[in-house]
């Protein structure tokens, strides 16, 4: 009796389900109901016997259905497999770069943005990879700069353009006022200075604010630093993920412009290559490498174009 009662409370759900089989189209009516016919009985089956487990008997109110249970399971339809997605080939620099300039078209000048994948290991300290990289034709944005000396150099770094220069009370000022008063963004500074300097490191070191002279930014010929810094200098570092980004000018430079910072970019990571890397050159350092612009879509650049602009770079500074 309870099982016959539970069949009875599903064959509505079964009648539901029934209007809603999708029907076959392109097929013979006949084949169509023999189909129909096929769907409707399975479902019927899986419907009744799903309620006849669900069901439960009560001495009071006599047969019901657990409402705790979980629903019955539904077919699943039989369709066509996803087409799988054609991976684009990596083109030519020149041909990336004059589809980047064509697809960035934000109200503002976009970034030309490369990102290489190494094939270094980032958890390994021997294989780091961090520099800096002097762009021929700048990187198209005009930065604040910060120096802290005192004396003849405050002297130099006034003259060659620094923004804000101070020495032990710049220092104060800062320590006092926390970062509301870091209106800058780069720092540089002379070695004499370090000590009362190490007094930010808390607040400069999270921001890369810090001079550090792996990066030319603590030097004693703090007017080449800053004028390093206004030319376009740009700094590099790899990520967790062994991938480096850096920018190599704007949407509106010209192509033979954004090939030549290319070049000096790239020359540069290849200059940084960590010793423990296999191979030579490109080969097993960089894995591939992509060219986009701020808003605009991302275009795979081949290897050797990049090898090639490195070269063409080496060759115009001899």
């Amino acid at each position: 009796m309870i099982r016959r009662h539970a069949v009875s409370q599903s064959q509505p759900l079964c009648k539901h389900l029934q209007r809603l089989l999708p029907a076959t189209e392109g097929a013979h009516p006949a084949e169509q109901s023999r189909q129909g016919g096929a769907h409707s009985s399975l479902y019927t089956v899986q419907c009744a016997s799903t309620a006849a487990q669900l069901s439960s008997h009560d001495q009071v109110t006599g047969p019901r259905l657990d409402v705790d249970a979980p629903l019955p399971r539904f077919l699943p339809q039989s369709g066509k497999p996803e087409e799988a997605k054609s991976i684009r080939q990596p083109v030519a620099v020149q041909q990336a770069i004059q589809e980047v300039q064509a697809h960035a078209k934000a109200r503002f000048d976009e970034t030309v943005e490369i990102a290489i994948n190494l094939g270094t290991n980032p958890k390994r300290g021997d294989q780091a990879v961090r520099g800096t990289a002097l762009l021929p034709f700048g990187t198209g944005k005009s930065l604040r700069i910060a120096a802290f000396a005192e004396g003849e150099d405050a002297i130099a770094a006034t003259a060659a353009g620094a923004d804000v220069v101070g020495g032990e009370e710049l220092i104060q000022q800062i320590q006092a006022s926390g970062s509301s008063s870091l209106n800058f963004d780069k720092a540089v500074a002379v070695p004499a200075i370090m000590p009362k300097l190490s007094k930010l490191a808390r607040l400069l070191g999270p921001r890369g604010l810090m001079p550090n002279p792996k990066l030319g930014t603590l030097s004693t010929d703090i007017k080449e630093a800053i004028r390093q810094l206004k030319t376009g200098k740009v700094e590099f570092r790899a990520d967790r993920g062994a991938v480096l980004h850096a920018g190599v000018g704007k949407a509106s430079f010209t192509p033979e412009n954004l090939h030549s910072n290319l070049g000096a970019l790239c020359f540069a990571v290849l200059s940084a290559r960590p010793k423990g890397v296999k191979g030579s050159g490109m080969s097993g350092y960089f894995l591939k490498a992509s060219l986009t612009s701020t808003m605009g879509r991302s275009v795979p650049v081949s290897l050797a174009s990049l090898s090639q602009a490195a070269t063409a770079y080496r060759a115009s500074q001899r």
